[in-house]
């Protein structure tokens, strides 16, 4: 039995990802950009790098890329209040876990979206603390994320467990010596999940993998 389990949000607990390219293609048509749903996966998901990016061009200075993102985070914030749903199967999973093992979020949204989305999840009882952007300096695919949360429980990453759907987060808790299970989305799909131990179809995997169900 592992020590911690550590949980991404988006993807994993929450079903946002796709909000957050309709925030980003909004905001990019209104510069002329169309943003594909690849290019999406492949710059923001696997590469965790902003798409925002590809509005660049010359002529085109930081007041505008800033005035872009502002645009875009308006959009993701009223999305967010609006759209977010818990993802299925998620709330039983953790009500299963919850008390036999310390369990944290390890997140790379910003602490104001993740705030506005669980506002209503009814999740965070579930937890003994949160990691957001603004707690960490190197973001995924870097380990320092969950060799933060691993720090801040006490425990040694070798005897923890990260839930992932990303290949940019699978990446960073298997750099931090964690053991990973893996749950793809579907936007997630065609990622390279060499890294991760488990790869999951979905979250009613995991409590067989926990040896849950032999209780």
């Amino acid at each position: 039995m592992f020590e911690g389990i550590f949980w991404d949000n988006d993807g994993v607990l929450m079903e946002t990802e796709h909000l957050y390219y309709r925030a980003n293609a909004e905001a990019l048509v209104r510069v002329g950009v169309e943003l594909s749903l690849d290019d999406f996966c492949r710059i923001s998901l696997r590469r965790g790098e902003s798409v925002l990016d590809l509005a660049a061009g010359p002529g085109r200075d930081d007041r505008a890329a800033d005035d872009l993102r502002l645009v875009r985070d308006e959009i993701y914030f009223r999305l967010l209040g609006e759209e977010a749903r818990v993802i299925p199967g998620v709330r039983d999973t953790l009500e299963r876990l919850h008390g036999r093992l310390p369990m944290a979020i390890v997140t790379s949204c910003r602490r104001v979206n993740f705030l506005q989305m669980h506002r209503r999840s009814e999740l965070l009882h579930y937890f003994d603390f949160i990691l957001t952007r603004e707690d960490y300096g190197a973001s995924k695919p870097d380990p320092e994320p969950y060799l933060a949360a691993c720090a801040r429980a006490g425990l040694d990453p070798g005897r923890c467990l990260a839930i992932e759907d990303s290949e940019r987060g699978v990446t960073s808790a298997a750099r931090a010596g964690l053991a990973v299970a893996a749950i793809p989305g579907t936007m997630n799909q065609g990622g390279d999940f060499g890294a991760a131990r488990w790869l999951l179809d979905g979250i009613h995997q995991l409590p067989p993998l926990l040896n849950l169900d032999e209780e």
